[in-house]
């Protein structure tokens, strides 16, 4: 790789930069959510390592999974998260940033596109608007917040820049792909959380 100098100019300081990131995160961080989903999963398992019985029957077993949300409407208390979040879940509970647990309802989803709408019901809730992806260039500066790793890590900030637009063909030819490609660490527990511009 060759290394070529750009000149920059009209940068500001290093403290101005960080206070994008600063105010990026104070006024995005209240509507970002955490999402706990209780569900049974289905499997089909071989049970011949376990038992000198040869039996495939499937069995149930009771589990969570956890991601993240956005609240995009604070009046009506709808949240926009992954599909898969919240998928076949019986019992689905969300996690504010000051601490507050609300029952959750899913209003809509739509498995191809990964998303899902869910509806919560409390006072003094904080939504942030949709940008337009339209806008957002490659090499632009992104900040993620999400719930990775379990809720005691909740309303992580990362950072990182575009790294290209209009991915598809990454998971699924079947599913409507249109991916942001960034290098802003995301980890399991971040799906459905914000991507915000500065």
């Amino acid at each position: 790789i060759m290394i070529w100098m750009i000149p920059l100019f009209g940068v500001s300081n290093r403290q101005d930069f960080s206070q994008a990131f600063i105010d990026v995160a104070r006024e995005s961080n209240p509507a970002v959510v955490s999402i706990l989903s209780k569900k049974v999963m289905q499997h089909d398992f071989h049970q011949f390592f376990f038992s000198p019985q040869d039996d495939m029957s499937p069995f149930e077993q009771k589990g969570q999974t956890l991601g993240s949300g956005v609240i995009i409407d604070a009046e009506n208390g709808y949240i926009v998260t992954n599909n898969h979040v919240i998928e076949n879940a019986e019992d689905i509970k969300v996690t504010l940033l000051d601490k507050r647990e609300i029952d959750a309802e899913i209003i809509g989803t739509d498995p191809l596109s990964d998303l899902a709408v869910l509806q919560i019901v409390d006072d003094n809730l904080y939504s942030i608007d949709f940008g337009n992806s339209d806008k957002l260039q490659i090499g632009e500066w992104v900040v993620a917040i999400g719930s990775p790793f379990g809720l005691h890590l909740n309303h992580t900030v990362t950072a990182g820049i575009v790294s290209a637009k209009g991915r598809s063909d990454v998971i699924s030819r079947v599913n409507f792909e249109n991916f942001i490609q960034h290098d802003a660490a995301i980890n399991p527990g971040n799906s459905g959380g914000a991507l915000l511009n500065l």
